[in-house]
């Protein structure tokens, strides 16, 4: 399951979040976002319950793109007790990204 994030449930859905956390900042018109989108949704579906997976809208929610330091996209982070622990800037390879989501499970 994919989650969408917004402004309005940042905090509930994944500062708050009892398991880790992935947010994909994207934006529609982001080529290389589309191609991690299906990486993405496979990876939300093999780590579920593990990790929550979601994507928030740069250009819908740019004061939380500012705030976490998203000055390129795709920017993914992971995040953990409401911190950012780990991150991902571009796109990168299925492989790379699944040993991402390992270490951060």
């Amino acid at each position: 399951m994919i989650y969408t994030f917004t402004a309005e449930n940042f905090e509930a859905e994944v500062l708050q979040s009892d398991i880790p956390v992935f947010v994909d900042f994207y934006a529609d018109w982001c080529g290389p976002c589309k191609m991690m989108s299906p990486v993405i949704d496979k990876l939300a579906d093999e780590f579920d319950g593990k990790i929550k997976v979601g994507k928030i809208d740069v250009d819908e929610n740019q004061e939380l793109a500012v705030k976490y330091g998203v000055m390129s996209i795709p920017n993914m982070k992971f995040f953990k007790g409401g911190e950012v622990v780990d991150e991902v800037i571009g796109a990168i390879p299925k492989a790379q990204m699944k040993a991402k989501f390992e270490a951060n499970a």
